[in-house]
């Protein structure tokens, strides 16, 4: 997931801070030393993470494009030059473009937003900005929510008391309730010094880049990983009371599957599985990290080196054409693979799917999967010419069942004049009629339609006063009967519009 980090360089950032009573800062320096702390940390723990640097007052400008070279990042940092008043709203417009011009609508990422709470003055200020919302057109809409999913984390280089004191605070949690939400707003606690700022980056780097490290596990063979980028926890929506899941730190590989089986399975994320080795200079191998470590030993260097069940995982179902099914929860899979970056490179990546026993209905239950050695004959045959999958259900799924759908009003129209056509030809189309008119019965309670009901009874009285004198006597019978049948439905009463009841032709002397 990338991150942009946007600092602030506006006049306010210079006012200055005492530290330690002695020597004199600038808020922005605090700010500086805050984001060396979050890119030493993201060096050693976020390697993969792509980082951009954007600065910002009136203008926006982009110091850093993305980049894993951490260096370059801290290097901008110390060049940061002073601008004028601030402006957040063209700021989080230069990150929208940004970000789109780079990974698109569909990629998540982190805007990571440094600033002493300092709104603006007039026309461009953050005040202004959200006091116009309600009154702009199409083309001045205000850049938030973006167009890609966006997690938001404001840090203050201010304390609580400070932003209290104004709208400030206010003002930067509507910000934050724009962009969805999903964030938090993060102050200096006590006075303004460098320990207070190391205090309060320390508090988003647990939030926000803690690393998620776990253990992986399969029969006797374990190894020590860490799952990047750190998996989300899980909100199941059907649930009474929904609590959200997180992803277990011990992750069970229940058993192995072909490629071809498993398909291309929906997921809900993705995720590289790093293992983690003695010697942090090799804790990338196997995995094809990235294209600026390029001194990174070889898999089966490592292997010589340091014996890694993680690597021979790896490289087995990469060899082997398979994926493992690993278990990440109660009642929650996902699947190990091996994924290719370049022809020299390759990824073991893991998929997570949704919550359930049954995440691909093609493979029925994961608990019912078993080795293929314990079955009663090969479920692939002796030739490996068929498979087991997909799991035939044992209930016939209604998919190809004739249903009746009126989307359009001329559907509902014409299973009417279908109707009326069989009425014209009665008694010879009597069965043909009824089983049209149940069909249509059947639909209008399904959907609550009763003044449609009513509507084919008056329809079918009509047609029963147009009969010409030389039409069947039995045909005003049967219309007379079908529409009081009708009518009886219409009035919702359960004696007479239970939707398994059928209406029956009418007997009479004629019907023989």
């Amino acid at each position: 997931m990338p991150t942009v980090v946007l600092m602030d360089v506006s006049l306010s950032m210079t006012r200055p801070v005492s530290v330690d009573g002695s020597e004199e800062f600038q808020r922005k320096n605090l700010a500086v030393h805050g984001l060396n702390m979050l890119f030493e940390h993201m060096a050693s723990n976020y390697r993969l993470e792509f980082t951009s640097l954007m600065a910002f007052s009136s203008l926006w400008d982009l110091l850093v494009p993305f980049t894993r070279d951490y260096n370059t990042l801290q290097e901008a940092l110390s060049n940061l030059e002073d601008y004028d008043k601030t402006c957040v709203e063209s700021a989080l417009q230069g990150v929208s473009n940004v970000v789109q011009q780079e990974w698109g609508s569909a990629c998540p990422c982190q805007v990571v937003l440094v600033t002493d709470g300092s709104l603006g003055i007039g026309k461009g200020s953050l005040r202004h900005s959200l006091q116009t919302l309600k009154h702009r057109g199409d083309d001045k809409k205000f850049p938030l929510p973006f167009p890609f999913p966006t997690k938001m984390y404001i840090m203050c280089v201010a304390n609580a008391e400070e932003l209290q004191m104004t709208d400030a605070m206010d003002n930067l949690e509507e910000l934050l309730r724009l962009s969805g939400g999903d964030g938090q707003i993060f102050s200096m606690e006590g006075p303004l010094c460098m320990k207070s700022v190391q205090a309060m980056f320390g508090r988003l780097i647990d939030y926000a880049y803690s690393p998620f490290h776990a253990v992986l596990h399969c029969g006797n063979l374990s190894s020590d990983v860490q799952v990047f980028p750190r998996p989300e926890p899980v909100v199941l929506d059907e649930e009474v009371e929904p609590m959200p899941r997180s992803v277990s730190t011990d992750l069970e590989i229940i058993g192995f599957i072909e490629i071809g089986d498993i398909s291309s399975p929906p997921v809900i994320s993705r995720h590289l599985v790093l293992p983690i080795a003695v010697n942090k200079e090799v804790d990338e191998v196997g995995t094809g990290a990235t294209d600026e470590l390029e001194e990174e030993p070889s898999a089966s260097q490592m292997a010589g080196k340091s014996p890694n069940f993680c690597v021979l995982l790896h490289g087995s179902l990469k060899v082997e054409g398979m994926v493992a099914l690993v278990q990440l929860g109660p009642e929650w899979y996902g699947m190990l693979y091996s994924q290719a970056d370049s022809k020299k490179k390759s990824n073991l990546m893991l998929s997570v799917f949704d919550p359930g026993a049954e995440p691909l209905p093609w493979l029925g239950k994961i608990s019912h999967l078993g080795p293929v050695s314990e079955a009663a004959e090969n479920p692939y045959g002796e030739d490996d010419n068929k498979s087991p999958f997909p799991v035939q259900p044992q209930v016939k799924r209604s998919y190809a069942q004739n249903v009746t759908v009126w989307i359009k009003a001329s559907g509902l129209q014409t299973d009417v004049q279908k109707i009326l056509r069989n009425a014209r030809k009665l008694p010879d189309k009597t069965q043909t009629f009824y089983k049209e008119l149940n069909r249509l019965r059947k639909a209008a309670l399904a959907f609550g339609f009763w003044e449609l009901l009513k509507g084919v009874a008056d329809l079918l009285e009509r047609e029963c006063t147009l009969l010409p004198d030389s039409a069947h006597p039995d045909a005003a019978f049967q219309l007379s009967h079908a529409a009081q049948q009708l009518k009886l439905a219409s009035t919702g009463d359960s004696q007479y519009a239970a939707f398994d009841h059928n209406i029956a032709p009418m007997h009479t002397d004629f019907s023989s």
